[in-house]
């Protein structure tokens, strides 16, 4: 496992407890597996009013990221602060915008999330939605991917995708999904007014049940021999073309 810069990190059962209280973002706290305690209790009260996303791993792996007393915790701390969904679409639409929201479906990839920010950024995405798990963490790294983007583009942090869907649909945004085994070309589509755009995981795409809460779903055309683009790739495509059909 790749060695975090210590800026990410928070360890020690106590400094962890802190942190949360202070009202720190967090992406994740990993657990040595067996911890008990009075401590170890009031920490996962925490944790569990919070919705905080837990780990529990083997002390190795915790010990390959600090070297000092972790005490069996370390919390991966986010260089940003979360924004809530509702609140943000409602400022958009109180700007008197159409809402463009960027939904990234399980995307895992340090470098491709953060290139993704950047584009996002670059052609006026209001938001980007992710899952509060199985996606990549906001990390100082993730930060240097997107030239410092996600400094600029609120991210929302969701437990339910689909949830996500059904809100941004009962707020007037049509969804728009991209997958290869559409038979509809982007060429085609027509895309004025509010709009949701989901790009899906670097193995499989677009989860299948988004693609059926998908008011449209579409591809790219290619004619090369590879079958599929990097996500980060398809995405700055998907954009742009959204953005200017």
């Amino acid at each position: 496992m790749k060695k975090r810069s210590s800026e990410d990190l928070t360890y020690g059962i106590r400094s962890v407890i802190e942190a949360i209280k202070e009202g720190k973002t967090i992406n994740k706290i990993l657990i040595q597996k067996g911890l008990t305690g009075d401590l170890m209790k009031e920490l996962m009260t925490l944790i569990h009013k919070e919705n905080i996303v837990v780990q529990k791993v083997p002390i190795q792996k915790l010990n390959h990221m600090v070297k000092k007393n972790h005490q069996g915790i370390i919390a991966m701390i986010s260089p940003v602060a979360y924004h809530e969904i509702d609140w943000l679409v409602q400022q958009v639409y109180e700007k008197g915008e159409d809402p463009f929201i960027l939904i990234l479906d399980r995307v895992k990839d340090v470098r491709n999330f953060g290139a993704i920010a950047r584009t996002a950024e670059c052609f006026g995405v209001h938001a980007i939605v992710i899952p509060s798990k199985d996606s990549a963490l906001i990390t100082n790294d993730a930060v240097k991917t997107s030239a410092g983007a996600l400094f600029k583009i609120p991210v929302c942090k969701v437990t339910s995708l689909t949830s996500a869907l059904d809100f941004l649909k009962g707020c007037g945004l049509k969804v728009y999904a991209c997958s290869e085994k559409s038979e509809t070309l982007i060429d085609k589509l027509e895309t004025t007014g509010p709009k949701a755009l989901i790009m899906g995981s670097e193995e499989d795409g677009v989860d299948l049940q988004l693609i059926k809460a998908s008011d449209v779903n579409f591809k790219i055309p290619m004619t090369g021999s590879i079958a599929s683009l990097n996500v980060s790739v398809a995405c700055g495509i998907a954009i742009h073309k959204l953005m200017n059909n």
